[in-house]
């Protein structure tokens, strides 16, 4: 009976802890994407998969809205997300969007520079280490990698 009530406990903190996570992300975002691009459809239904509410907008000026958002130059990559006051360049994985909700550090956002095969969206396996970079004003720093 005891064996049965600690296995309960601790079956009860794991799931308060996942929904803990869970919270900490939005409840909204906005994707700027190119029209052709299906990459980043793929993306939005990764978002959509965490709780997401994902706005695509099929957009032409990508470089605009990159250059509007900050996004370090060379650092780019084939969508850009608006989220709760953050930017998110790129196919940057659920894991660090949770780390960056989660401690709410005083940055523009973070990014994932190009299309790394196995991120979400793209298909494939994860071939190295993805360097997920942080920027304020067009500076990227490292934040995370997974």
């Amino acid at each position: 009976m005891q064996n049965q009530v600690t296995a309960l406990c601790l079956a009860g903190g794991l799931l308060l802890g996942a929904s803990t996570v869970h919270a900490a992300l939005p409840d909204s975002a906005r994707l700027y994407k190119n029209p052709s691009c299906g990459c980043c459809e793929t993306y939005a239904r990764h978002l959509e998969s965490s709780g997401i509410d994902v706005e695509v907008i099929d957009s032409q000026p990508m470089g605009q809205i990159k250059e509007a958002a900050g996004i370090p130059y060379g650092q780019g990559s084939c969508h850009t997300v608006m989220m709760d006051g953050y930017v998110i360049e790129g196919h940057v994985p659920v894991a660090a969007l949770e780390m960056l909700f989660e401690q709410r550090p005083e940055i523009d956002g973070i990014g994932l520079a190009g299309m790394p095969q196995g991120t979400p969206g793209m298909p494939g396996q994860q071939l190295a280490p993805y360097e997920v970079y942080q920027f304020t004003d067009g500076q990227a720093t490292p934040f995370m990698t997974l």
